[in-house]
């Protein structure tokens, strides 16, 4: 009776300690795995998930989606080769308002034909700002902005300005006033921002001086006779008309002849009176 008492004693223990050891097992913590790391936050001088700095706009453009007329414009001015270069060796970067292609559908009809292939490429380099601008810096800025853009009055230029949590940006054409939609790119060297209009430049589509009116044809001048420079030698007396030469010398016959006619008169009388 003894021994039956010890041996479901020394049973129960062991499902005891069996418990408990499961028990405890089940309860104990897992060992934690390490947490990825958090991704860097997007700043001024970050890479790109390919560790590449962006350089090529074309692609980031097409990329998002979007702007195929404006890739297009950039294309066949070959500012994008320009635009490549640039940022291929570049200590300030860039900085693009990039139209969408709704914008384009909203221009008026006609509004790019009467531009020159010249004033074309000012228009593409009208859209890039000389340096990379994050959108809190567009937002301090309170004054106007140089683009890369030019004519014969000097660099093309925004009037910017912080509008809420946005930034606002005017060409200084009636209307043509916009906010930055969304940021295509942000990473350094190019900042890339999406516009709702086509950026027109103040000097190729804002109010132009009138015409001036041609000036009056010059009145015709009287000329003067030239005055014969003197010499030393006498000039030779202008040959007088043969009509009046002839009269002259007629006269002068006649008024001979009444001389002598007189003269024989008076001869005649004195004869006679002495002779008588």
């Amino acid at each position: 009776m003894a021994s039956a008492s010890r041996i479901l004693l020394v049973a129960f223990l062991l499902a005891t300690v069996s418990a408990m050891a499961a028990a405890q097992k089940a309860v104990a913590p897992a060992k934690a795995k390490p947490a990825p790391a958090a991704p860097a936050a997007d700043a001024p001088g970050a890479a790109t998930a390919d560790g590449k700095p962006p350089t090529d706009p074309i692609a980031i453009l097409k990329k998002a989606g979007g702007f195929t007329k404006f890739c297009d414009l950039l294309e066949q001015t070959r500012v994008d080769t320009q635009l490549k270069a640039q940022l291929t060796d570049s200590y300030n970067g860039l900085t693009i308002f990039a139209p969408t292609d709704d914008a384009f559908d909203s221009l008026k009809a006609g509004t790019l034909n009467g531009l020159s292939s010249q004033d074309q490429i000012q228009m593409m380099l009208y859209c890039v700002l000389p340096r990379f601008y994050s959108l809190s810096m567009l937002g301090n800025i309170k004054d106007k902005v140089n683009t890369q853009a030019s004519g014969h009055t000097g660099p093309y230029k925004y009037a910017i300005k912080p509008s809420g949590n946005n930034v606002n940006v005017s060409t200084g054409v009636k209307g043509n006033n916009m906010l930055l939609n969304s940021v295509v790119s942000k990473d350094f060297p190019l900042s890339i921002y999406s516009v709702d209009k086509v950026p027109l430049p103040y000097e190729l589509f804002g109010p132009q001086p009138p015409t001036p009116a041609p000036a009056p044809a010059p009145a015709p001048t009287k000329s003067k006779p030239k005055k014969k420079k003197k010499s030393g030698i006498a000039e030779a007396p202008e040959a007088e008309d043969a009509d009046a030469t002839a009269d002259e010398t007629k006269n002068a016959a006649s008024s001979l002849t009444g001389r002598w006619v007189a003269a024989l008169g008076v001869l005649a009388a004195a004869v006679l009176g002495g002779a008588f």
